[in-house]
């Protein structure tokens, strides 16, 4: 049997998170309430007979070390094998913070090496999917291929945002173009590769040495060798796929999993989706309550309503508040008669009582990220403190740790921000003075 290493790129910042990504890597930002976005590639892994995996960290690395820990929730505590933590370092080599996705498997080539495996194949750790990796790389080994590709058919309106990749009739990739701004095709990327190890050694060692490379699998490594007639396959897949990397899609993806049939099922029991859980006692809904069509974690308590919305472990939901279409992170309070109305609560977050988050019609861009926050959905980060009576418009993006004296109105105008304290009052702040004064 073929010996079979994953490599999980998890060292990325995703910027177009806004707030969930600022104190997180984007692979450890929650999602479906108990999960985070990571679980489900460590579980395609051990589903798929994969018990040799390496995620590769590198952005605020804290949480997702927190979180994976030795792996145990995925039965990757082994002896041999098992989960390996892996970030930039400083050796004997000289060794640097990874330069693109390919720089950051070439500066662990020695642990690739080292343990002899046949085939690596490499992941992307912010995806959302259930994927069976065996038929992948059957497919690799029956056609001969220096590389194999995951790919998905996309609407054309998203190109942009992918790898284009165009094949012959048995598959075999003729043209490959990363986030094309005009998209030849609908076949994209899905940041999924498989090579043989000592194919993959050969091609980064190459990489590394360009000097003109931005050392990225899709915009160096597999143009590269497309350009040498190397044979590079793309493999169709057809099942549910998410890019969850704006705050719009990350919304959309749990709003689709409160539909009746959703096409990402969680409760499949024979592709369990493993995550760490904490001991927390059972979900209470207590009397003259109301939920529906949502996902409601254990150890909330609901006291008010909550409708179409999903909300994290430890939750609490107070009478006569309302929670609808939004996303409520872990230990999040809603003060009694308050309404939140699509939005995103990071952890811990309290609001005050009669609030009104994601108020009016009024739809302005944020004016901070009109590109990020533009569709109505209004961001709050971790641990605010909202004080009583706080109106909060749609596009509106409050930073982390406020506190109640921190808000000078008590109004908060559809696109309109107010920052992190952490960043504009904290030692952030001063690292940035003096990043930018030795610049």
């Amino acid at each position: 049997m073929s010996k079979v290493l994953a490599v999980i790129l998890a060292g990325g910042q995703g910027e177009r998170l806004s707030l969930l990504s600022q104190k997180r890597a984007k692979p450890a930002v929650p999602f479906a309430g108990k999960y985070r976005i990571i679980d489900f590639a460590l579980s395609n892994c051990v589903n798929s007979s994969i018990t040799d995996v390496a995620v590769l960290t590198q952005y605020r690395p804290h949480s997702l070390h927190d979180h994976i820990g030795i792996g145990k929730p995925w039965d990757l505590d082994r002896e041999k094998g098992g989960i390996h933590m892996l970030q930039p370092y400083i050796g004997h080599q000289e060794s640097e913070w990874y330069l693109g996705t390919a720089d950051a498997v070439y500066q662990n080539l020695d642990f690739i090496m080292e343990a002899r495996y046949d085939y690596v194949v490499i992941l992307a750790g912010d995806h959302i999917y259930r994927m069976d990796y065996g038929p992948m790389i059957a497919f690799h080994q029956q056609r001969n291929a220096d590389a194999t590709l995951g790919a998905v058919v996309i609407p054309i309106e998203e190109g942009p945002r992918f790898g284009i990749l165009e094949t012959d009739a048995e598959g075999r990739v003729n043209s490959f173009e990363e986030k094309p701004s005009k998209p030849r095709g609908t076949l994209g990327s899905m940041g999924i590769y498989v090579f043989s190890r000592d194919m993959l050694t050969r091609v980064l060692i190459e990489d590394a040495r360009a000097t003109d490379s931005q050392h990225d699998f899709g915009r160096n490594i597999i143009p590269s060798m497309l350009a040498r007639g190397e044979r590079v396959y793309a493999y169709p897949f057809t099942g549910y796929w998410q890019d969850v990397g704006t705050i719009q899609s990350y919304w959309e993806a749990h709003m689709e999993l409160l539909d009746d049939h959703p096409a990402f099922d969680l409760y499949d029991s024979s592709w369990i989706i493993h995550t760490r859980s904490e001991e927390r006692p059972p979900a209470h809904i207590l009397s003259g309550a109301h939920t529906e069509r949502s996902l409601i974690s254990h150890g909330c308590i609901i006291k008010g309503t909550v409708e179409h919305s999903v909300l994290s472990p430890g939750v609490v939901v107070e009478e006569n508040a309302i929670v609808r279409d939004s996303i409520i992170l872990f230990d999040t309070v809603i003060g009694a008669g308050s309404v939140v109305d699509r939005s995103i609560l990071d952890k811990e977050v309290v609001v005050g009582k009669n609030c009104q988050i994601g108020y009016g019609d009024d739809m302005t861009p944020n004016k901070l990220e009109p590109t990020r926050l533009n569709t109505g959905i209004t961001l709050i980060g971790k641990r605010v403190h909202l004080p009583d009576g706080l109106k909060v418009g749609r596009n509106c993006k409050i930073g982390a740790d406020l506190r109640p004296e921190d808000f000078p109105a008590d109004t908060l105008n559809s696109g309109e921000t107010i920052e992190d304290r952490t960043y504009t009052h904290g030692w952030e702040r001063e690292l940035a003075r003096r990043t930018t004064s030795k610049s």
